[in-house]
Protein backbone atom coordinates (compact mmCIF):
# COMPACT_ATOMS: atom_id res chain seq x y z
CA UNK A 1 0.00 0.00 0.00
CA UNK A 2 1.47 3.20 -0.78
CA UNK A 3 2.25 5.41 2.02
CA UNK A 4 -0.85 7.81 2.90
CA UNK A 5 0.47 11.34 4.06
CA UNK A 6 -0.70 14.23 5.79
CA UNK A 7 1.75 17.59 5.15
CA UNK A 8 1.32 20.84 6.76
CA UNK A 9 2.14 23.70 4.70
CA UNK A 10 2.88 26.73 7.28
CA UNK A 11 4.01 29.37 4.28
CA UNK A 12 5.57 32.58 6.00
CA UNK A 13 3.27 32.25 9.09
CA UNK A 14 3.88 31.93 13.06
CA UNK A 15 6.39 33.26 15.17
CA UNK A 16 8.56 30.39 16.96
CA UNK A 17 6.23 30.79 20.48
CA UNK A 18 2.79 30.07 17.89
CA UNK A 19 4.70 27.71 16.20
CA UNK A 20 5.47 25.24 19.93
CA UNK A 21 2.14 26.13 20.54
CA UNK A 22 0.69 24.53 17.43
CA UNK A 23 2.49 21.50 17.71
CA UNK A 24 2.20 21.33 21.62
CA UNK A 25 -1.89 21.56 21.02
CA UNK A 26 -1.83 19.05 17.98
CA UNK A 27 -0.15 16.16 20.18
CA UNK A 28 -2.83 17.53 22.95
CA UNK A 29 -5.77 16.24 20.43
CA UNK A 30 -6.14 12.12 19.89
CA UNK A 31 -4.15 11.69 16.54
CA UNK A 32 -3.88 8.48 14.92
CA UNK A 33 -1.17 7.89 12.93
CA UNK A 34 -0.72 4.24 11.58
CA UNK A 35 1.78 2.43 10.09
CA UNK A 36 2.03 3.44 6.74
CA UNK A 37 1.34 6.74 7.52
CA UNK A 38 3.18 10.24 7.94
CA UNK A 39 2.50 13.68 9.56
CA UNK A 40 5.33 15.94 8.10
CA UNK A 41 5.29 19.71 8.96
CA UNK A 42 6.67 22.28 6.52
CA UNK A 43 8.19 24.87 8.71
CA UNK A 44 9.54 27.87 7.80
CA UNK A 45 13.56 27.81 7.76
CA UNK A 46 14.18 29.11 11.14
CA UNK A 47 11.99 27.02 13.10
CA UNK A 48 13.12 23.19 11.17
CA UNK A 49 15.66 22.47 14.06
CA UNK A 50 13.39 23.71 16.65
CA UNK A 51 10.06 21.73 15.28
CA UNK A 52 12.08 18.59 14.57
CA UNK A 53 13.53 18.40 18.26
CA UNK A 54 10.12 18.55 19.53
CA UNK A 55 9.08 15.79 17.39
CA UNK A 56 11.52 13.21 18.86
CA UNK A 57 10.25 9.91 19.95
CA UNK A 58 7.01 10.70 17.82
CA UNK A 59 7.13 7.94 15.55
CA UNK A 60 5.71 8.56 12.11
CA UNK A 61 6.54 12.71 12.13
CA UNK A 62 8.89 14.23 10.71
CA UNK A 63 9.78 17.70 9.21
CA UNK A 64 9.78 19.11 5.71
CA UNK A 65 11.64 22.58 4.61
CA UNK A 66 9.77 24.73 2.10
CA UNK A 67 12.39 25.36 -0.19
CA UNK A 68 16.13 25.10 -0.85
CA UNK A 69 18.65 26.47 -3.55
CA UNK A 70 18.99 24.82 -6.50
CA UNK A 71 22.82 25.46 -5.97
CA UNK A 72 24.78 23.05 -4.16
CA UNK A 73 26.69 25.53 -2.35
CA UNK A 74 28.43 29.00 -3.18
CA UNK A 75 27.97 32.79 -3.28
CA UNK A 76 24.22 32.98 -2.88
CA UNK A 77 23.29 34.70 -0.18
CA UNK A 78 19.82 34.36 1.34
CA UNK A 79 19.74 30.94 -0.17
CA UNK A 80 19.61 27.53 2.11
CA UNK A 81 21.19 24.68 0.25
CA UNK A 82 20.05 20.70 0.61
CA UNK A 83 23.36 20.22 2.31
CA UNK A 84 22.62 22.70 4.83
CA UNK A 85 18.76 21.19 5.44
CA UNK A 86 20.52 17.43 5.28
CA UNK A 87 23.09 18.73 8.34
CA UNK A 88 20.03 19.36 10.70
CA UNK A 89 18.33 16.70 10.10
CA UNK A 90 15.17 17.40 7.34
CA UNK A 91 13.31 15.06 6.41
CA UNK A 92 11.29 16.46 3.33
CA UNK A 93 11.58 19.62 1.11
CA UNK A 94 8.64 20.72 -0.48
CA UNK A 95 9.90 21.57 -4.17
CA UNK A 96 8.03 23.69 -6.63
CA UNK A 97 5.28 25.00 -4.67
CA UNK A 98 2.90 27.20 -6.89
CA UNK A 99 3.49 30.36 -5.12
CA UNK A 100 7.48 29.47 -5.57
CA UNK A 101 6.78 29.48 -9.60
CA UNK A 102 4.53 32.45 -9.76
CA UNK A 103 6.07 34.61 -7.14
CA UNK A 104 10.05 33.55 -7.72
CA UNK A 105 9.68 32.45 -11.41
CA UNK A 106 11.24 28.77 -10.67
CA UNK A 107 10.98 26.82 -14.03
CA UNK A 108 10.71 23.30 -14.45
CA UNK A 109 14.27 22.86 -15.20
CA UNK A 110 15.20 24.36 -12.02
CA UNK A 111 12.98 22.15 -10.06
CA UNK A 112 14.57 19.25 -11.90
CA UNK A 113 18.03 20.51 -10.18
CA UNK A 114 16.49 20.71 -6.75
CA UNK A 115 14.75 17.35 -6.96
CA UNK A 116 18.07 15.61 -7.82
CA UNK A 117 20.13 17.43 -4.86
CA UNK A 118 17.62 16.00 -2.72
CA UNK A 119 18.15 12.48 -4.03
CA UNK A 120 21.72 13.40 -3.63
CA UNK A 121 21.55 13.93 0.24
CA UNK A 122 19.00 11.38 1.06
CA UNK A 123 15.95 14.20 1.55
CA UNK A 124 12.87 13.07 0.63
CA UNK A 125 11.07 15.95 -2.42
CA UNK A 126 7.65 16.65 -1.97
CA UNK A 127 7.10 18.04 -5.76
CA UNK A 128 4.67 19.87 -6.75
CA UNK A 129 2.52 20.59 -9.85
CA UNK A 130 -0.60 21.53 -11.07
CA UNK A 131 -2.32 23.79 -13.45
CA UNK A 132 -3.99 27.84 -12.60
CA UNK A 133 -7.73 28.72 -13.26
CA UNK A 134 -7.39 29.96 -17.51
CA UNK A 135 -5.68 26.42 -17.85
CA UNK A 136 -8.21 24.39 -16.05
CA UNK A 137 -10.91 26.88 -18.39
CA UNK A 138 -8.83 26.18 -21.42
CA UNK A 139 -9.13 22.17 -20.49
CA UNK A 140 -5.90 21.50 -21.16
CA UNK A 141 -4.68 21.35 -17.24
CA UNK A 142 -3.87 17.33 -18.36
CA UNK A 143 -1.02 18.26 -20.99
CA UNK A 144 0.16 21.10 -18.43
CA UNK A 145 0.62 18.80 -15.78
CA UNK A 146 2.36 16.28 -17.72
CA UNK A 147 5.09 18.70 -19.03
CA UNK A 148 6.03 19.69 -15.41
CA UNK A 149 5.91 16.20 -14.48
CA UNK A 150 8.00 15.68 -17.69
CA UNK A 151 10.62 18.60 -17.42
CA UNK A 152 11.60 18.25 -13.46
CA UNK A 153 10.99 14.18 -12.92
CA UNK A 154 11.73 12.30 -15.88
CA UNK A 155 15.32 12.26 -15.88
CA UNK A 156 15.12 10.48 -12.79
CA UNK A 157 15.92 6.79 -12.41
CA UNK A 158 12.89 4.14 -11.61
CA UNK A 159 14.49 3.80 -8.19
CA UNK A 160 14.72 7.45 -7.71
CA UNK A 161 10.80 7.56 -8.20
CA UNK A 162 9.76 4.62 -6.32
CA UNK A 163 8.56 5.94 -3.43
CA UNK A 164 8.35 9.20 -4.24
CA UNK A 165 6.03 12.06 -3.16
CA UNK A 166 3.88 14.07 -5.82
CA UNK A 167 1.71 17.02 -4.61
CA UNK A 168 -0.86 18.10 -6.72
CA UNK A 169 -2.08 21.55 -6.25
CA UNK A 170 -5.34 23.18 -8.14
CA UNK A 171 -3.82 26.43 -8.75
CA UNK A 172 -7.14 27.90 -8.48
CA UNK A 173 -8.19 26.51 -5.37
CA UNK A 174 -5.61 27.46 -2.91
CA UNK A 175 -6.36 29.97 -0.48
CA UNK A 176 -9.50 30.84 -2.65
CA UNK A 177 -12.11 28.89 -0.77
CA UNK A 178 -12.63 26.80 -3.69
CA UNK A 179 -11.93 23.37 -3.58
CA UNK A 180 -11.80 20.55 -6.28
CA UNK A 181 -14.79 18.25 -6.25
CA UNK A 182 -13.07 15.06 -5.22
CA UNK A 183 -14.19 13.15 -8.61
CA UNK A 184 -12.03 16.38 -10.11
CA UNK A 185 -8.93 15.58 -7.40
CA UNK A 186 -8.95 11.79 -8.82
CA UNK A 187 -9.45 12.69 -12.24
CA UNK A 188 -6.05 14.67 -11.88
CA UNK A 189 -4.75 12.17 -9.38
CA UNK A 190 -5.18 9.36 -11.86
CA UNK A 191 -3.79 11.25 -14.50
CA UNK A 192 -0.59 11.60 -13.17
CA UNK A 193 -0.05 7.83 -12.15
CA UNK A 194 -0.74 7.01 -15.98
CA UNK A 195 1.89 9.44 -16.60
CA UNK A 196 4.64 7.88 -14.26
CA UNK A 197 3.44 4.77 -15.77
CA UNK A 198 3.78 5.69 -19.24
CA UNK A 199 7.66 6.51 -18.30
CA UNK A 200 8.42 3.94 -15.68
CA UNK A 201 5.77 1.26 -15.67
CA UNK A 202 2.16 0.53 -13.19
CA UNK A 203 4.44 -1.26 -10.56
CA UNK A 204 6.48 1.96 -10.19
CA UNK A 205 3.55 4.39 -10.61
CA UNK A 206 1.88 2.67 -8.12
CA UNK A 207 4.49 3.28 -5.48
CA UNK A 208 4.17 6.65 -5.47
CA UNK A 209 2.45 8.81 -3.39
CA UNK A 210 0.23 11.76 -4.61
CA UNK A 211 -1.37 14.16 -2.44
CA UNK A 212 -4.22 16.37 -3.50
CA UNK A 213 -3.09 20.25 -2.30
CA UNK A 214 -6.15 22.78 -2.47
CA UNK A 215 -7.61 24.09 0.42
CA UNK A 216 -8.03 20.64 1.82
CA UNK A 217 -10.55 21.33 4.85
CA UNK A 218 -11.15 18.82 8.27
CA UNK A 219 -15.15 19.32 6.65
CA UNK A 220 -13.88 17.48 2.92
CA UNK A 221 -10.33 15.82 4.05
CA UNK A 222 -12.10 12.30 4.23
CA UNK A 223 -14.15 12.48 1.01
CA UNK A 224 -11.36 13.95 -0.68
CA UNK A 225 -8.76 11.30 0.90
CA UNK A 226 -10.80 8.38 0.08
CA UNK A 227 -10.29 8.93 -3.88
CA UNK A 228 -8.27 5.65 -4.67
CA UNK A 229 -5.47 7.72 -6.40
CA UNK A 230 -5.44 10.29 -3.51
CA UNK A 231 -2.78 9.52 -0.71
CA UNK A 232 -3.35 12.06 1.42
CA UNK A 233 -3.01 15.70 1.08
CA UNK A 234 -0.47 19.11 1.58
CA UNK A 235 -2.51 21.23 3.28
CA UNK A 236 -2.30 24.79 4.19
CA UNK A 237 -4.04 27.40 6.03
CA UNK A 238 -6.45 24.56 8.06
CA UNK A 239 -2.55 23.45 9.09
CA UNK A 240 -2.32 26.67 11.12
CA UNK A 241 -5.45 25.16 13.40
CA UNK A 242 -4.75 22.89 15.89
CA UNK A 243 -8.14 20.91 15.66
CA UNK A 244 -8.64 21.07 11.77
CA UNK A 245 -4.88 19.46 11.58
CA UNK A 246 -5.64 16.90 13.60
CA UNK A 247 -8.96 16.09 11.92
CA UNK A 248 -7.37 16.04 8.93
CA UNK A 249 -4.59 13.63 10.27
CA UNK A 250 -7.56 11.11 11.30
CA UNK A 251 -8.76 10.98 7.55
CA UNK A 252 -5.96 9.62 6.25
CA UNK A 253 -6.71 6.14 4.97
Amino acid sequence: MRKQIAAANWKMNLTIGQAEKLIDDIFKIPVSVKHGQEVVFGVPFPYLTTIKNKLVGKEHFLVAAQNCSDKKSGAYTGETSVEMLHSIGTDYIIIGHSERREYFNETNAQLAEKVLLAFTYKLKPIFCCGEALAIREAGTQNAFVETQLKESLFNLSAEQITNFVIAYEPIWAIGTGKTASSAQAQEMHAHIRRVLASHYGNDVANTVSILYGGSVKAANAKEIFGQPDVDGGLVGGASLIAEEFAAIINSLK
